[in-house]
């Protein structure tokens, strides 16, 4: 039996020094795989790491992100503005395609010399991008810039002194400093717009603005409807009101004042008085109203009082001073502001006001064909 135990033994060592003679390298080859393997390892670590890390700074598709990272060959800095460059020309292709969605953003700023807000519409394809930190730091940024723009055409828009319209035009060529964790620094208002579209992959698109303001003697008021944070919401109402006595009770003015903008918003006047309805506009809603009464079959005299009956409800409808106060429809809004002028001792008139709503105005032409809707402002 001992002589068995230590030929097992040779055998054993017999085999080992066989292999090592015949295979010299394989306890190397052995030790190398390990290292390749635990090499590999570190390598694809540190690839997720620069795909989270370069996903963080541009909120880019992770597709976009690892393609871009690969071509730049793992370089972040190169990968980044490899995928800006490619964001600005997709951003340009996409800026035809229809963007109905989107927020309004208002600023307020007040001086011992005048109150004014600037409300601005940014647009975009979907709800989903409207909700991004981003987009909404870029519309509130853009209504802070609106602010300070002037306009020496305001009467000849129809809003006297107190009022005037901004266009996309007014506010592109503007520098605009943005402070958001992903978008930083000072550029123009285009250029932070085509920065954006590139990181939310829709058009992004600044549409219209308005600016009111009002001396220090009146009130100004606001109101956003579905607001998502301060500043921002998806309809606004705007109204100035002017009093005769500046020392009259401020409390009451901004009282009514917030009442009066979310009436804007509920009621959607279009008129402030009987008389700034045009002359157009009036003659047709005649021209519908008779033709719609001559279907009863009554006599003229008949048609001609209905004509008028149905004349007063449209004025009730879209005539801010005689549309029933939403928040107490036993009063019009002209006898809300007579009282108010007797609580403050003093006339109170409003001097302007204005509605805007996200995508109003913009109707979508789809067709079951197209790959894209097509915008029809109207």
């Amino acid at each position: 039996m001992a002589f068995s135990a230590v030929t097992k033994r040779s055998r054993s060592i017999g085999a080992i020094l066989f292999n090592a003679r015949l295979f010299p390298n394989s306890t190397c080859r052995s030790r190398r795989f390990t290292s390749e393997t635990s090499s590999s390892s570190s390598s694809a670590s540190n690839q997720t790491n620069l795909i989270k890390q370069l996903r963080e700074r541009t909120s880019a598709p992770i597709k976009d992100v690892k393609a871009a990272l690969m071509e730049s060959n793992w370089d972040i800095e190169a990968a980044q503005t490899e995928l800006r460059k490619r964001g600005k020309v997709l951003a340009s292709k996409k800026s035809a395609r229809t963007a109905t969605e989107g927020l309004l953003a208002l600023a307020l700023s007040h001086t011992h010399t005048h109150n004014r807000a600037a409300l601005i519409e940014l647009n975009c394809e979907t709800d989903f991008v409207a909700r991004n930190d981003i987009f909404q730091h870029l519309a509130l940024s853009l209504a802070k810039q609106a602010l300070l723009v002037e306009s020496g055409t305001q009467a000849q828009l129809g809003f006297g002194a107190g009022g005037f319209h901004v266009g996309p035009e007014n506010l592109e060529e503007l520098k605009l400093n943005l402070e958001h964790p992903k978008i930083s620094g000072e550029t123009t208002v285009h250029n932070a717009i085509t920065e954006v579209a590139a990181m939310m992959g829709e058009n992004v698109k600044l549409r219209r603005g308005f600016v009111m303001s009002t001396s220090s003697n009146g009130v100004l008021s606001t109101y956003l409807h579905t607001s998502p944070q301060p500043g921002l919401g998806r309809i606004a109402g705007i109204l100035t009101l002017e009093v005769e006595d500046g020392n009259s009770q401020l409390d009451a003015l901004q009282r009514v004042g917030s009442e009066l903008a979310m009436h804007i918003v509920a009621a959607k006047p279009l008129f402030l008085t009987k008389e700034l309805v045009s002359s157009d506009t009036l003659e047709s809603e005649r021209e519908i109203l008779k033709s719609q009464a001559e279907t009863s079959g009554k006599p003229q005299m008949a048609i001609e009082k209905m004509v008028e009956g149905r004349l007063r409800k449209y004025f009730e409808d879209v005539v801010l001073m005689e549309q029933k106060f939403v928040m107490n429809d036993t009063i019009n809004v002209k006898t809300l502001l007579n009282n108010l002028s007797k609580e403050v001792g003093s006339p109170v008139k409003i001097g302007n006001f204005f509605r805007m709503e996200v995508g109003e105005g913009i109707q979508r032409l789809e067709e079951s064909t197209a790959s894209e809707p097509v915008a029809q402002a109207v």
